[in-house]
């Protein structure tokens, strides 16, 4: 089942066991505006080449439509309605005033030079400028974009608007940026893990972790984890697999993959096969990398207790039920990853406030915000015997439902 069938799905379940009426759900389910655009550039050799730009808007009762850029030479249109779908509920669930959109360029950005890269950001934000905007749609980076990016985007957009920084975020720090948005999603993967164990009665502390991913995410998560008394017992990535019972010497990790650019080759550690991480004997599994890693063929074989999902839709339809009978608890992605969106909010409202606040202020805030989220999520677990995946998506779409009749657009 594909990320959409996938998406579609929970938003069902959740619809049914909330009662909403057949219109409301198909006005819920349609995305507010799919825009595509040809992006054609000079390459440095004077050529010319096209691509194309696209960004869906799925929802706006809420807020402003927030949501990734992604530049990735094969974009496929049902992943990124479901992305922007994802960001819907993500958002409502952690009770930020936004909607969901998702959107990038169909390129692949390890072929092009920084400066062709620069002037596809500046087409690209020249065509969709004005249907983004800071009450509208306010982007951020996604798999083959960051901080440079979000930068190119802010100067052309003010080229046409004044000077607004708070059209995108995940920004460089000199240029209204926020202060502790790099660890963000990995903070918040740690603070819904304290959230979720405190309800079992037990703490980070002497716990066995496994992270399978070691990006931006994986490898905060694995820092933050590891500083609470967690052992990290295994870590992977694109470059291999790594495993040491008695805990990764995380610190000593994180020199060793900004040296070598991957786990590979650490010496503290022994090289097991990558397709083996995810059933590594473990107490909580932390899936940090793509989607639809665990599935019917491998469900069976996991030996975690905890599920913690950092990575989007890690989990398909047909293990969460395998694993459910099993007695595995799933932390679900639109919880446990929405640390990154959080703090995205809070740098745009430092920026409309024209007020930065210091690093610590950003991690208490996360921390609240995390904790209310995961109490009204238990709360919708009890109100409709469900299990958290099931909880979450109820939240999320209850909260949306409630705007959308609300401003009078219930159907």
């Amino acid at each position: 089942m594909n990320a959409l069938a996938a998406t579609n799905r929970n938003f069902k379940l959740a619809s049914r066991l909330l009662g909403l009426d057949s219109k409301l759900e198909k006005s819920l389910l349609i995305p507010f505006r799919e825009i595509k655009v040809e992006c054609t550039i000079p390459k440095d050799d004077g050529t010319l080449a096209s691509f194309v730009g696209f960004r869906v808007q799925h929802d706006n009762a809420r807020g402003p439509m927030k949501g990734g850029i992604r530049y990735h030479p094969e974009v496929d249109p049902d992943e990124v309605n479901a992305l922007a779908q994802l960001m819907t509920w993500k958002t409502a669930v952690a009770k930020i005033p936004y909607g969901g959109a998702k959107g990038g360029i169909g390129c692949d950005p390890s072929k092009l030079s920084i400066s062709e890269l620069e002037r596809l950001t500046r087409v690209f934000t020249q065509k969709i400028h004005d249907l983004i905007g800071i009450q509208t749609d306010v982007p951020a980076p996604d798999m083959g974009t960051g901080p440079q990016t979000m930068a190119w985007i802010l100067d052309e957009y003010s080229k046409f608007h004044g000077y607004s920084p708070a059209v995108v975020t995940g920004k460089p720090i000199d240029l209204g940026g926020s202060l502790g948005r790099d660890a963000a999603t990995g903070r918040g993967v740690m603070f819904g893990t304290e959230a979720l164990l405190n309800e079992h009665g037990k703490t980070i502390s002497g716990q066995r972790f496994v992270i399978q991913g070691f990006g931006n995410v994986g490898s905060w998560a694995a820092k933050l984890i590891s500083e609470k008394g967690g052992k990290i017992v295994a870590v992977s990535d694109i470059t291999g697999a790594i495993k040491n019972k008695d805990g990764i010497d995380i610190p000593a990790l994180l020199k060793h993959t900004k040296e070598n650019r991957g786990v590979k080759g650490f010496d503290g550690a022994d090289p097991i096969d990558p397709n083996s991480i995810l059933v590594e004997d473990c107490d909580i599994l932390v899936p940090a990398a793509l989607g639809g890693v665990i599935n019917r063929e491998n469900a069976n074989e996991i030996k975690a207790k905890f599920i913690i999902e950092a990575a989007n839709h890690p989990t398909d339809p047909d293990a969460d039920e395998i694993l459910s009978k099993k007695g595995v608890v799933i932390l679900p992605d639109i919880y446990a990853n929405s640390g990154g969106v959080t703090v995205s909010y809070f740098e745009w409202v430092q920026n409309i406030q024209g007020f930065m606040w210091e690093e610590e202020k950003v991690n208490n805030e996360l921390k609240t915000y995390m904790t209310n989220s995961f109490k009204d999520l238990k709360a919708m677990c009890k109100t409709h015997s469900c299990d958290l995946r099931m909880g979450a998506f109820t939240l999320g779409v209850n909260r949306v439902a409630q705007a959308t009749v609300l401003r009078g657009w219930g159907a």
